[in-house]
């Protein structure tokens, strides 16, 4: 509420307001203590659409973070669904949408997925749909009919069927007929727009294929085992309902990306691993680029660029339901001048790297003209001083205009309240006109002591209106004149700002495609450059991939997060390919390096092929000795039986019987190391070196002694050990035993000694039951 007043004495005046800021902002100055995705990130649902019909398997699903649909075209899959339990893995939907009409093999699979309760994050409600709202018709129907911002309102109907054709297979039908069942569930279930009016529909930003092929199939266990994520619990007392964050991981270590955009797309590459060498080397041309010297500073340049790339997504969701916040427009304009950076850094580097040559190419003018209008239209410090969308001036006349005379209004107005106190009681000492937005104008007076009562408040040629901290506030014939002369200015200036921002908000979203790639894009340069610091600290080198080459050959290999928890590290070099050395049987002594040489060349994979590579580290663990060795030596001879097509197999064992026992079938397939020691003494030294051989003991007495434990206690240890082996009996330490015995029995004495027998309260029945009884064992 703007007030105009006049002072005691009689002299009515008002202050003025303050005025409007103009300019050309820039983006470094504007200020912004946290942008406002950043605060407050909504949590993503993602929303799974599924058919399954003659092997085939039609997915798409929504995801609320992106307001982006993703769909895979229809794809073969064994009527286990192993392919959708690995989509069901990767992405934990909250929901999993299918056909009430199932076959029993579709049918199994989702009861078994309903009754995981203990599956991680939460299940999935499972929503059947009738089978009529998956007709392949109404589904293109729906398709085709949808109101998507990314497609120019110039376009015609048949203009736009052409383009849904370019991004949508729509000659996948299983495809098509979950993207239509799913269009249907997201208009039923209002997705995102709850709370919205009916004719608000779920924005739909874009559509995105995904594709699981040339990709290495790696389970849960193994993301585990070799520590490729590891979540903890967040420290800060604030980030409790939040959840987790990274420990000590490969994903951890790696992940030094500047946007949330790279720090997702990085987890999606460790989730998703892909064999394609052609996707592989342009990845690392990337990098090997930017390890160059003469590159460093480039790439410092392009890191703090990405950091102005905010959360596109989220902001054109809000414009698409109209509930953009003046923080967005900051966040947007900063994003496309740094993409516009970007597209200039990448336009003077090699264009024979596919990245380089994309940015600089698809980053299109569309960019700049999206930041030109942002910045001749918005006044971000007078929208941030209103907290509400402002324009600068000279955008529209008519706006101009009113502005110009609702700042002009405290002189006028302080003139008004001067003539209107020449017309009140001499008993009032002041007045003032105060404009209050959607009210109008009024005269607003002290209360006098003598107005006590309603009716002391009436007076003549006044219409009182209401009370307010000691001030009464009447309607005059003068403040209905400036009713009808000036209107309500200021909301009528709002409106008119709002329709401005309603246009600039549809001039972005025209162009909402090109905002997409430039996320998709400046994401993959971030990964890329994150990658890049990462070797460049931690001296990694650029692997060599062959597809001539059947098999894995590292030279001087190191486990990236041992080094770093070592003091000293010893690497290892491995081979294995060809028809030699497939199958590599490890032994050696506990702590002498064996995991962690399996965890420096692992991919392990589920299905062994000849293409497998297969690692087993403790196998039989938990189990009876001979139990375990059995089975183990099954395994690995039902693998060897295969001959050339048997898969790339490393073994860590402590099964020294499996060798002396000689239960795998000699030949050239089968590979005895182990990690190389030496006995000093009576000390063990690990060189955490692999060469050929068999470890002739566990040296189990050697570790628990570097381990700390007591000597009497590694020495009765090892006396067991030879007893065991040489079919002895084990008989228990007799002074040892004696000695426990008398001290309990002191114990037991003491605590009788103590009863006050004379006591009418004391109940010998209860010492006997709960002192007694119980150390009879230990005595006896």
């Amino acid at each position: 509420m703007a007030s105009l007043g006049a002072n005691p004495r009689r002299t009515p005046q008002g202050p003025g307001p303050e005025a409007a800021s103009s300019g050309f902002p820039s983006p470094a100055p504007v200020p912004s203590p946290r942008e406002a995705e950043e605060e407050e990130e909504e949590l993503a649902e993602i929303h799974l659409c599924v058919l399954w019909n003659s092997g085939y398997l039609g997915i798409a699903y929504y995801d609320t973070s992106d307001s982006t649909i993703h769909f895979m075209p229809d794809a073969p899959d064994h009527e286990s669904l192993k392919l959708l339990q690995r989509v069901l893995d990767e992405i934990n939907p909250q929901s999993v949408v299918t056909s009430a009409k199932q076959d029993e093999n579709m049918t199994r699979f989702l009861g078994k997925l309903a009754s995981q309760e203990h599956r991680e994050p939460k299940r999935p409600e499972i929503i059947f749909l009738p089978s009529v709202d998956f007709g392949l018709e109404i589904s293109k129907q729906r398709l085709l009919s949808g109101n998507y911002s990314f497609i120019p309102d110039s376009m015609t109907a048949t203009e736009k069927i052409l383009f849904l054709s370019s991004i949508i297979p729509f000659d996948c039908l299983l495809t098509v007929r979950a993207l239509g069942g799913l269009l249907k569930f997201l208009g039923r279930r209002r997705i995102g727009v709850e709370l919205e009016d009916y004719n608000v529909s779920v924005p739909i930003l874009g559509f995105k294929k995904f594709m699981l092929t040339h990709l290495v199939n790696i389970d849960q266990d193994t993301y585990s085992v070799l520590q490729i994520f590891k979540s903890e619990s967040h420290p800060s007392v604030y980030k409790v309902a939040s959840g987790l964050k990274e420990g000590l991981s490969l994903f951890g270590i790696l992940n030094r990306c500047r946007c949330k955009w790279g720090e997702k797309l990085l987890r999606l590459w460790f989730t998703r691993p892909t064999h394609d060498l052609g996707e592989l080397n342009s990845r690392l041309d990337v990098i090997q680029f930017f390890l160059l010297p003469q590159n460093l500073d480039m790439a410092q340049m392009l890191h703090r660029l990405l950091g102005h790339i905010k959360n596109v997504p989220l902001i054109l969701k809000r414009m698409k339901l109209s509930h953009t916040k003046v923080s967005d427009w900051q966040v947007l304009y900063k994003t496309v001048y740094s993409a516009l950076g970007l597209r200039d850094a990448c336009r003077s580097l090699p264009q024979s790297i596919q990245l380089f040559r994309d940015i600089a190419q698809e980053f299109s003018d569309d960019l700049h003209h999206i930041a030109s209008l942002i910045g001749k239209v918005v006044d971000f410090e007078g929208s941030l001083a209103e907290n509400r969308f402002t324009v600068l001036p000279n955008i529209d006349p008519e706006i101009d205009e009113k502005k110009r005379r609702l700042m002009g209004l405290p002189n006028f107005l302080t003139e008004v309240a001067r003539k209107e106190l020449e017309n009140l009681d001499s008993r009032i000492p002041s007045c003032s006109v105060i404009y209050i937005p959607l009210i109008g104008f009024l005269l607003s007076i002290p209360r006098l002591p003598s107005m006590v009562e309603a009716s002391d408040f009436e007076i003549n040629g006044l219409d009182f209106m209401f009370l307010s901290e000691e001030k009464l506030h009447y309607r005059s014939a003068r403040t209905k004149e400036l009713d009808a002369l000036l209107g309500d200015l200021h909301c009528e200036i709002r409106d008119q700002e709002t329709l401005l921002m309603y246009q600039l908000q549809c001039q972005v979203l025209a162009r909402a495609a090109v905002l997409t790639r430039v996320l998709d894009l400046a994401s993959r340069l971030d990964v890329l450059l994150a990658l890049a610091s990462a070797a460049q600290d931690y001296g990694y080198s650029r692997p060599r991939y062959s597809p001539q080459v059947l098999g894995v050959r590292i030279q001087n290999g190191r486990h990236p997060l041992m080094e770093l928890c070592a003091r000293t590290f010893v690497p290892n070099s491995t081979e294995c390919g060809g028809d030699k050395g497939r199958v590599k049987v490890i032994t050696g002594p506990n702590s002498s390096g064996k995991s962690i040489y399996l965890k420096q060349v692992a991919k392990a994979v589920n299905n062994a092929t000849a293409q497998s590579l297969v690692l087993i580290d403790e196998f039989g663990k938990g189990t009876n000795t001979v139990d375990g060795l059995a089975l183990l030596a099954a395994v690995l001879r039902h693998w060897l039986a295969r001959g050339p097509t048997c898969p790339h197999i490393f073994v860590a064992t402590n099964f020294l019987s499996l060798v002396q026992l000689q239960l795998l079938p000699r030949g050239p397939l089968v590979q005895y190391l182990t990690m190389e020691t030496c006995e000093d003494g009576n000390d063990l030294v690990f060189f955490y070196q692999v060469c050929e051989g068999v470890a002739k003991a566990s040296h189990a007495s050697h570790t628990a002694a570097q381990a700390g434990l007591p000597d009497k206690l590694v020495a009765r240890g090892k006396e067991v050990s030879d007893l065991i082996r040489s079919g002895k009996p084990i008989k228990p330490v007799k002074d040892l035993l004696k000695k426990n015995q008398m001290e309990n029995c002191q114990t037991l004495v003491d605590k009788f000694m103590k009863l006050d027998l004379e006591d009418p309260n004391l109940d010998l029945n209860v010492f006997m039951s709960q002192e007694v009884l119980p150390a009879a064992t230990s005595i006896l």
